[in-house]
């Protein structure tokens, strides 16, 4: 550092100089990391020098000036845009970058454009994982796959390094990041030629040269006048259409009507059956409910068959309405396509459009020829056997019906279906017809241990004596009738009257057993029997003949029935 009396030998040439430098200086506004511009002084063969206005000149390498063959467009004098990184580095040189300067500058323009929607200049340069590298304005940029065009590309090399339009779609400062779009500008050109072009046409107009382009199972792309349409299926007839590629060809001229014009999307519908009479007009005219009518079957479905009745009108048969002895039978064992068939109109929703038919309703209905035959015995064929019916069909009529295990005896056990197997051909009565369903039964044939009641003229409260069949733990199961038909289980509360003495071990098969009928439901089978109140009646009758004081006085049944006794003994004597 100079001391006070070497500044005062400094000559005053030199101090004017000093003055004149830091003036100078004072006037430069140079800031790192920002865009300056520069004046090219020399030009070597790894470098371009250039002046910035510093202590310096900067040195930037030949590289960097690579980019549209800019080398060739420089010269000595030069004024070019540079990225000042550093005003003195560690080595006291100034630090300047001409790629840089680029990349700013076309970044700063790039946020401009992306809140304007401008478009840009860009070159394709090569291709990455999931889409494509491309230089807008010096900065590189990511272009999806998606974006390079309206509609997928199978090869791209007439894209590469030619300028191309683009968007910047999206940007990501954090990052640096920039994606950018082709398809976007190609679509903004096509929907102005679209709009442009929609001005001549309306809704309503009938167009009579509408180009087939492209035809899928649920429509029709046209060509009206420039402008794509679509023809629904629906919209292509009055009647089902199985395929568009069936009824056009491509290239193929049609006469339609624009039924619809979508000013935010600019799609455009359009409809051939639009310029014909439908047919659903005057249908109630042409065809009643509950008459028979001839058709054609055109499809086959699940759940039915379509008919074609009429050009333009089609019905429903539904499969319940194909066979009078099975609902869910599968169509295609009744009916075939191109069939001819008779039919009746079941139903006609003008509205809607539907129409329900009924195949069965022109056939033989069997079960009008079995109303009859209800209370009568028949021959079934076992054709299934569960683990609670036998399913079988009636070898006279061919109609199916169901035989519960309970109807096979009165025992109402199911164990019985095992006696039975498949194909088994049995007697039955037929019970029940009802929503066509048939209900059979056997012990039906048979006579009801329940008529015993009715022979011996017994009715609700008479008391039976009966003989012990079966011992179980919660009662006895007794025999009613002789023949051991009429089996009925005295439950172990009913046993006896005092509840020491109602227990089930201290009876024995064969042992007899008076009592009395407390409940007696022929129509349900209920039948239940209780000696407790056997026992009980014959008490009261007992006190009833020897006084109603005995009750009164303490006495007890004991002391009744030897007091009775003793008087018999007496009158003997």
């Amino acid at each position: 550092m100079k001391t006070d009396q070497e500044i005062k030998d400094i000559s005053p040439i030199h101090k004017e100089f000093q003055n004149l430098l830091d003036l100078d200086f004072k006037n430069r506004k140079l800031k790192e990391n920002d865009i300056t511009s520069a004046t090219v002084t020399e030009i070597t063969k790894n470098y371009v020098v250039v002046d910035c206005k510093a202590k310096m000149e900067g040195m930037i390498p030949v590289e960097e000036f690579k980019d549209n063959n800019e080398m060739e467009k420089i010269k000595i004098g030069s004024k070019i845009d540079v990225y000042l990184e550093r005003i003195e580095s560690f080595r006291g040189e100034i630090v300047v970058s001409r790629d840089k300067a680029r990349k700013l500058k076309a970044w700063k323009k790039m946020e401009k454009v992306f809140e304007t929607k401008e478009e840009m200049t860009g070159y394709i340069t090569g291709k990455v994982k999931g889409g494509f590298i491309a230089n807008v304005e010096g900065l590189p940029c990511f272009m999806p796959s998606s974006q390079i065009d309206v509609k997928p590309l199978k090869r791209i090399d007439h894209l590469l390094n030619t300028p191309v339009k683009v968007i910047a779609t999206r940007i990501d400062k954090n990052r640096g990041n920039v994606c950018v779009s082709r398809r976007a500008v190609l679509e903004k050109s096509k929907n102005a030629e679209i709009t442009e072009a929609l001005k001549n046409i309306k809704e309503g107009d009938i167009v009579e040269n509408a180009i087939v382009k492209a035809t899928t199972d649920w429509g029709i792309f046209l060509d009206i006048n420039g402008i794509d349409a679509l023809l629904h299926v629906s919209d292509l007839s009055h009647g089902r259409v199985k395929k568009p590629a069936d009824l056009v060809t491509i290239g193929q001229k049609l006469k339609v009507k624009i039924t619809k014009i979508d000013e935010k999307t600019n799609r455009v519908s359009a409809s051939v059956k639009a310029l014909t009479e439908d047919p659903y007009e005057n249908i109630d005219k042409k065809y009643k409910a509950g008459e028979i009518y001839s058709g054609t079957v055109t499809k086959i479905m699940d759940y039915g068959c379509f008919v074609k009745i009429e050009e333009g009108i089609e019905g429903l048969i539904h499969n319940s309405e194909l066979d009078w002895t099975n609902r869910n039978i599968k169509p295609n064992k009744v009916l075939s396509v191109s069939q001819n068939i008779k039919f009746k109109i079941v139903s006609i929703d003008k509205e809607t459009k539907r129409i329900s038919l009924s195949y069965k309703a022109t056939l033989e209905n069997p079960w009008s020829k079995i109303s009859d035959k209800i209370g009568k015995e028949a021959k079934i064929k076992i054709t299934n056997i569960t683990d609670k019916a036998i399913f079988g069909e009636l070898t006279e009529f061919k109609l199916s019906g169901m035989l519960h295990y309970k109807e096979i005896s009165y025992q109402e056990n199911p164990e019985e279906l095992k006696k039975f197997k498949k194909n088994d051909v049995i007697n039955v009565k037929i019970l029940e017809i009802k929503d066509d369903k048939i209900r059979f039964s056997i012990r039906a044939l048979q006579k009801d241990p329940l008529d015993w009641f009715k022979e011996n003229k017994k009715k609700l409260g008479d008391i039976v004596t009966t003989r012990v069949h079966e011992v179980q733990k919660t009662g006895v199961k007794v025999s009613i009738d002789t023949e051991k038909k009429l089996i009925v289980l005295i439950k172990k509360i009913d046993l006896a009257k005092e509840t020491t003495d109602a227990r089930p071990e201290v009876f024995s098969p064969g042992n007899a057993l008076d009592a009395k009928i407390v409940e007696l439901d022929v129509a349900k089978r209920k039948v239940k029997l209780s000696v407790k109140a056997a026992q009980i009646d014959e008490e009261k009758s007992l006190i009833a003949k020897f006084g109603e004081g005995a009750t009164k006085s303490g006495a007890t049944l004991k002391g009744i029935f030897e007091k009775a006794i003793g008087k018999k003994n007496k009158k003997e004597k």
